[in-house]
């Protein structure tokens, strides 16, 4: 004869604790201050008196000519970064900057061009660049105004000085955020201006009468757009997908007069998200869209098979974060 188990009045059983975990493990929400993605922002901050050490690396790689060739363009960029929560709707960053350009015959005239930068950086168009730098510093403040958790959208403005050797930049960046499906859903849109400019050497072969000729500052302005969405699929891993359109100016700051738009390229690639309690990572690849333009010379210009090969472009991106809280 078969007996039924002897089950404790009260009790939970088992199986039944364990889908309890997991539902409340996949309800919760991800912790409202981790990044998830690689390149586009979001509102969420870290809670008045939180600190993150976050480190980034980002490889970018492959110009007009590399493949198949003895070419090659690597761009290493690293950001170490300090977070602190000022406030629960205020977060104050900082950053040390560095980068790393290797470069071989790889533009689309099959010289050496170095990444942008490296602009202030004597090269010989025709041998091998291998150059490392202390980019400088950078100080970020994002102010959220509304939150994605408690109103019907989240808003947030980034406002970031960066100071270097021979480098000035100034960035802001406009943060819109929406949440879906119990917070599983999170879709971001920025937008940022930005605008820099580089100490560079003058151009010996300039005319003295121009100032390309000296040694002076070189003025850009950026504006960029971009979107991304990630889903949580699991108890802290998510997945998603960016979209980013760069747009270049020259002269700053320009506040985008079309007359000045030099360069324009698109990307758009898959990310992965992992938030753990105390830390998270994040990987994010893009891969350049063939729509690239180049305003700034006749067709084909910088332009190849439709990809944008300007000194700040190239085919792919690769980004990694890991951070840790305290």
């Amino acid at each position: 004869m078969r007996t039924r188990p002897h089950v404790r009045r009260g009790a939970i059983p088992t199986s039944a604790l364990a889908l309890l975990v997991f539902t409340a493990a996949w309800a919760a929400p991800a912790r409202a201050d981790e990044p998830l993605f690689g390149f586009v922002y979001t509102t969420d901050l870290l809670p008045k008196g939180g600190m993150e050490v976050e480190q980034w690396l980002t490889y970018r790689w492959q110009k007009a000519y590399d493949q198949g060739t003895r070419a090659y363009s690597n761009l290493w960029q690293g950001r170490t970064e300090f977070s602190y929560g000022v406030t629960d709707a205020f977060q104050l960053s900082a950053y040390l900057n560095y980068n790393w350009n290797t470069a071989y015959l790889s533009n689309v005239e099959r010289q050496t061009l170095p990444a942008e930068q490296f602009a202030g950086y004597s090269f010989d168009p025709n041998r091998r660049f291998n150059a490392q730098q202390f980019a400088g510093g950078s100080l970020e403040g994002i102010w959220r105004v509304l939150s994605p958790y408690t109103d019907p959208i989240g808003l947030a403005v980034l406002v970031e000085p960066s100071f270097g050797p021979n480098l000035f930049e100034f960035e802001t960046r406009l943060i819109l955020q929406k949440n879906f499906l119990d917070n599983r859903l999170v879709i971001a849109f920025n937008v940022t201006l930005d605008f820099e400019y580089r100490q560079i050497p003058g151009d010996p072969d300039a005319p003295p009468e121009l100032e390309d000729s000296k040694r002076h500052w070189d003025a850009e302005t950026d504006l960029n757009w971009s979107i991304a969405a990630s889903y949580r699929f699991a108890p802290g891993w998510s997945f998603g997908g960016e979209f980013i359109n760069e747009r270049e100016f020259s002269n700053a700051p320009t506040f985008v007069n079309a007359k000045y738009a030099t360069n324009s390229a698109y990307y758009v690639g898959p990310t992965l998200h992992y938030g753990g309690r105390n830390f998270f990572a994040t990987l994010t690849f893009l891969y350049q869209l063939p729509l690239g333009q180049d305003f700034a010379n006749p067709p084909p210009g910088l332009v190849r098979g439709g990809r944008n090969y300007a000194d700040d472009f190239e085919k792919y991106r690769l980004r990694f974060k890991v951070g840790f809280y305290f």
